[in-house]
Formats: C-alpha cells, structure tokens, sequence
C-alpha cells in the first residue's frame, strides 16, 4: 500500500518559472519544509522563490537554473540532490509542445521537446526515486495530458512524448507502490498558460478548443488533490473529465475514423491557406 505523500518534506518541482509548476509551488509552500524550484529563467524563479518565503516562517527555496534539454545538466543536478540526501517528492512538471503536420514541424524543437518530455522525466525519476525506495515512502507527480490518452492531428510528437509518460507513470507505480512511494499522473486538457503560445499553430492545424480550457490554479487544485489520494490518474477540469468518459466509451476503430476525418480537414485549411 502507498503511503501518504511527504509533501511536508523536500520537494522538487521541474518547470515552475510559470503556469502550473508555479501554481503548484504556491499550493505546496504551506506545507513543504523545502522547494527546489528548476526551470531554464532564474529571474521567473527568484522572483517566485521571494513570494513563497514571505508565505511562511522556516520554508527553505532553492532556485535552479537548469536546462532540462541537456542531459548533462540534469545528470549534474541528479548527482548534487542525491548528494544531499534526495527529495521527498518529485513532480515533473516541465514541457512543451508543437502544433504542426509532419511535414511542417521543426525537427531540432521535436527533438528537443522529446528530450524535456521524454529524456528528463527519466533521467530525474530514475535517480531521485531509489532513494525514495530505501527510505519507504515519497512521491511522484508527472505532469502528462489528454493527449497521452488520446491523439488528434498535428501533434503526432507531443502526443507521443505524453502516451510514454502516461505508460512510463503506470509502470513505475506497479513497482514501486509496495515500497511506499506514491506516484500520480495528472492529465490536463487546454491551460491558460504560456503552453499555447510557444507551441504555436501552423500549417492547418486549430488550437485547442477554448470551451475545454482551465486556469493553472484549477489545474494545480485538482493535481495536488489527486496525488495525496494516492489516484493513479488525475483529469482536471469537469469538461475535460467528461471528454476522457466518452472517448473511453468508443472502439477505437471509430476514435480513428474521427480522427482521419479530422487529419483530412487540417491538410484541406493548410492547402487554403497556402
């Protein structure tokens, strides 16, 4: 059986210069004895470091500036928190997406989506995790999205980077659930955050619809409320939840068949806007 997540402890938290990492810091300050705040922006990060100390009396707040697209770096990292003894929580937070066909995507940011998606929730979780093993209790929060669940054309590699963490979150807590560690996958549909901008839209492909979108301090509500449940998978947002009933209910055949109808619409747009 899991045990309740030792928020009150050490807590890392991948991606939390903006949107729902720094949503989810300003939730976890009131508890955790210490934050270690890691994002690619220490002026974001100090900014936010000085907001949570003035929360409460004896929290401590690390800043780290770490591009998590280098695997060199976050290996440094890992060495210099195992050294410290670990954490007691991990969340991976950090990402970003694309919204381009193939044919139209930027191939050096897919590859560098997949090595922030992808390579470093590995890397962190591998070596932040064993030590929450030896000590019989910790927590992983992995930050996935709908899109791990399902798909929809012009995201092909984002979606793909998030079915390997909906899979990579699943297996990981089989094994690690009998030694005590907590491990939780949230799954947000559209946020308001920064996520749209940098992903962008091109070649006939559509942003998210606005009707599914929720603000990152719901997002981190609903998150947080999750993982101290010990819940495998957590959807935030009550639209998004029923989204994800409904498509769990249609064979896949015909979540294909939508989606091929819908793949022919985006190229259609991209000819018309050519």
């Amino acid at each position: 059986m899991t045990q309740r997540p030792p928020l009150s402890g050490t807590v890392l938290i991948t991606g939390a210069s903006a949107g729902i990492g720094r949503a989810l810091a300003r939730r976890v300050c009131v508890e955790a004895r210490r934050i270690i705040l890691v994002a690619r922006r220490t002026d974001r990060l100090e900014a936010l470091a000085d907001e949570l100390l003035r929360v409460r009396i004896g929290l401590e707040v690390d800043v780290v500036t770490c591009d998590l697209a280098d695997a060199q770096a976050v290996d440094a990292l890992c060495d210099r928190l195992v050294e410290e003894g670990g954490v007691d929580v991990l969340i991976n937070n950090a990402g970003f997406g694309d919204r381009a066909r193939v044919e139209d995507a930027d191939l050096p940011k897919l590859q560098q989506m997949i090595a922030v998606n992808v390579t470093a929730v590995v890397q962190l979780t591998t070596r932040l995790v064993l030590g929450m093993v030896e000590r019989g209790h910790g927590g992983v929060l992995n930050v996935g999205s709908v899109l791990g669940h399902l798909y929809q054309p012009g995201v092909a590699t984002y979606a793909g980077t998030k079915h390997f963490i909906a899979g990579f979150t699943d297996a990981l807590r089989s094994e690690v659930a009998s030694a005590g560690v907590t491990v939780t996958e949230v799954c947000p549909g559209p946020v308001a955050t920064e996520f749209r901008e940098i992903a962008g839209a091109k070649g006939g492909v559509k942003p998210s619809p606005g009707a599914l979108r929720i603000d990152a301090d719901t997002c981190a509500d609903e998150a947080l409320r999750g993982f101290r449940r010990g819940r495998a998978v957590v959807f935030p947002g009550r639209l998004n939840r029923l989204l994800m009933r409904i498509t769990s209910l249609l064979p896949r055949f015909v979540l294909r068949w939508v989606m091929v109808r819908s793949g022919a619409k985006t190229r259609a747009r991209a000819l018309e806007e050519a």
